[in-house]
């Protein structure tokens, strides 16, 4: 029997790895002859890192970049000589985590530290470049990206502006003469589990611009400077920007990373799929056992359980999801497709309890559905 491991990490709890060595102790202790293979899941969050490593094998690159208000701080990246891959999150140079709340404002922010990051693994001879585009501090629309990469963006006297969302609206032409040449010679993949539009009701600035720091007065003029960069997009590489699904994402880094880099919009969790061949490694597979900290109607929107679930479809392998906790009404998690489910709360004391001990649950679980096998 071939048994796959395909979990998310339970978040401040279990990791990925740390959930694959549980299961496979609680299995062996009741049949050590079960075929066991290790593919930890990701779906662009936090932790994405050391999941993509696993199946990189790449090195952890430090440089010099600008946060989000333009001040030098050490950012950290991944990447791998042999297959000259690079990944990269932005939040490491443009996330809201680099700042305290009270200093949250989107309107003055740049993701010039995020294109730095870019440059440094152009510069090193990176071919594909993944990009995660979770967490930003930015509404800037990538300009502050583009802007590291040779990109100038002028005002009507020809004079360049500072990379901010502040400044959108004062653009009216994009100089793109000495843009690094490497870049029309690299695979982007972008991260991206968002489809809202770039500007509007539903756009960047009105659904996400609050959470980082924005004013009522300042939504609005970020708005309106989205909408007016749209224009200067339309007319110097010839797209509708508000036609792209996802455009919205990270403060516009959506259409930015498309426009500029000319990347591809793609969920987190296919990407990760990708990096780890997934489907390839699930011929001749009895199970495929799935997990994360919450199982609710949640997983079921681009989350790393919906990515196995659509895999283990496809090839008629049955899914088991052992959880911190499980959330749904009627317990109806067969109506997705889940076989068999467990959590670790059904076992443990209390919240605290489950959180501290959550490796112990997870193979005390997986030797609970071993012996029903």
């Amino acid at each position: 029997m071939k048994i796959v491991l395909a979990p998310d990490k339970f978040k401040n709890s279990l990791t990925g790895m740390a959930f694959c060595q549980a299961v496979e102790a609680g299995i062996h202790a009741v049949n050590p002859d079960i075929d066991i293979l290790k593919l930890p899941l990701a779906d662009g969050g936090d932790g994405t890192i050391e999941v993509v490593n696993f199946y990189l094998n790449g090195r952890v690159v430090e440089v010099d970049v600008s946060n989000p208000f333009f001040e030098p701080i050490k950012a950290n990246y991944l990447y791998a000589e042999a297959s000259k891959t690079a990944f990269i999150e932005m939040a490491e140079a443009s996330g809201l985590k680099l700042l305290k709340r009270k200093d949250f404002d989107c309107k003055n922010a740049t993701t010039l530290g995020t294109g730095d990051m870019i440059l440094d693994a152009l510069n090193k001879g990176a071919k594909t470049i993944i990009l995660g585009i979770g967490g930003s501090a930015t509404n800037d629309c990538g300009i502050g990206m583009a802007t590291a990469l040779g990109y100038r963006f002028l005002d009507e006297k020809g004079k360049e502006v500072v990379p901010t969302g502040f400044n959108l609206l004062n653009i009216t032409s994009i100089d793109a003469t000495n843009v690094h040449p490497n870049i029309s010679e690299v695979n982007f993949k972008i991260a991206c589990d968002v489809t809202n539009p770039l500007y509007g009701e539903d756009g960047a600035a009105y659904i996400y611009a609050t959470q980082k720091g924005a004013k009522a007065r300042d939504i609005i003029l970020l708005d309106d400077g989205l909408k007016s960069f749209a224009k200067i997009l339309q007319s110097v590489f010839g797209v509708d920007a508000q036609s792209i699904q996802g455009a919205g994402a990270a403060g516009g880094m959506g259409i930015a990373s498309k426009v500029f880099l000319n990347g591809t919009l793609e969920r987190g969790i296919e990407l990760i799929k990708d990096l780890a061949q997934f489907d390839k490694q699930l011929h001749d597979a009895d199970w495929i056992i799935t997990g994360e900290g919450k199982l609710d109607t949640q997983t079921m929107s681009g989350k790393t359980i919906q990515g196995v679930l659509s895999s283990a479809k496809a090839k008629q392998i049955k899914v088991a999801a052992f959880c911190g906790s499980i959330d749904l009404e009627n317990d109806n998690a067969k109506d997705f497709g889940i076989e068999y489910t467990d959590a670790v709360i059904k076992y443990s004391k209390s919240l605290n309890d489950a959180m501290k001990n959550s490796y112990g649950y997870v193979e005390k679980m997986a030797t609970t559905f071993a012996r029903q096998l």
